[in-house]
């Protein structure tokens, strides 16, 4: 019975880890993304005598601004996990929820995507962890809308996915132990729904021509070690265009990337963030500068961050 599971969790406490990712890398528009190394911890206590109360406790990005119910991400993810196991949840069920949070809102940096997964990843391991990646990945892109951000932060390194009539597929590649990931992070922020919709409903043959030839390059570049071929992939013709638009100094900072010796530069997911990845330490000083000087050419104010794309996806730390 449903009372009989509840009481079995209640109080039970679990603690698990997130990464930031970047979707698309340029060509590879909703079916590519990499973890990078800016973490959100979360822990999820059981609360069933709570009424259904839900507690939340934000330190870090979001703070103040996220919704303590059940529209939030994370409980969605968590409740998602309940229900594809135990079929329902009881009315009652409350949770204790403290997140401690490097991934900024709004930001191109799967915010969402992150807190959907650490709330299926956290109501997955109260539950003994019987959901496998594929049925996390599956629930978290029927939250989500589309795979790509939920790939890279529950598998980790450099993710390629696709939806299939069979439903979704993904693999993923360990990224090289040198590379970085150069981020220009403004303050502005870009609703995804926003920059989804300037794109256009059809493209020019010969852009998609070009993109589907440098996911194909690019793909099997990483899949041989050839992580150079990212000066390839990251190049887009089917979106940076279009949103170029509604985010004007966009293509001054990735060429001024580019131009400062970056392997690729591109838009992580819809924006704001630029990312552009580096395998020398001159070439990530000279790339900082770069988007310094691009920043303060285009008034547009924002921090840089230095991060290793991660290979380590989300995962539990610890259960109590």
């Amino acid at each position: 019975m449903v009372t009989n599971w509840l009481a079995e969790l209640d109080g039970r406490r679990v603690t698990v880890e997130v990464p930031a990712t970047s979707a698309n890398l340029g060509a590879g528009y909703d079916c590519l993304g990499v973890a990078l190394g800016l973490v959100n911890r979360v822990e999820v206590e059981v609360r069933g005598w709570s009424r259904g109360e839900i507690e939340l406790t934000v330190d870090g990005e979001g703070a103040g601004e996220l919704a303590a119910d059940r529209t939030n991400r994370c409980v969605l993810g968590i409740e998602a996990a309940l229900r594809e196991v135990r079929g329902e949840i009881p009315d009652g069920v409350g949770w204790r929820i403290e997140m401690r949070n490097e991934i900024p809102l709004a930001r191109g940096l799967g915010s969402s995507a992150a807190a959907t997964v650490a709330g299926l990843v956290a109501g997955n391991s109260l539950l003994g962890e019987p959901l496998t990646s594929a049925d996390l990945l599956r629930l978290a892109t029927s939250i989500e809308g589309h795979p790509d951000n939920a790939a890279a932060a529950i598998l980790g390194g450099f993710t390629v996915c696709a939806l299939t009539d069979d439903g979704i597929e993904s693999m993923r590649f360990d990224a090289p132990r040198d590379l970085r990931a150069v981020l220009f992070i403004p303050e502005v922020r870009l609703s995804t729904d926003d920059m989804r919709a300037a794109l256009p409903a059809n493209v020019p043959l010969a852009d998609a021509v070009a993109n589907l030839s440098r996911v194909a390059i690019g793909v099997a570049g990483m899949a041989l070690g050839r992580f150079d071929l990212l000066r390839v992939l990251t190049v887009d013709r089917l979106h940076e265009q279009y949103r170029a638009k509604a985010y004007p100094q966009l293509s001054q900072l990735i060429d001024a990337a580019r131009k400062a010796g970056a392997i690729g530069a591109c838009l992580s997911g819809a924006g704001s963030t630029i990312l552009a990845f580096s395998d020398s330490v001159r070439t990530m000083t000279r790339i900082e500068a770069a988007f310094g000087a691009a920043a303060a050419d285009t008034d547009l104010p924002g921090r840089i961050a230095v991060v290793s794309p991660r290979n380590l996806g989300a995962h539990l730390v610890k259960r109590a």
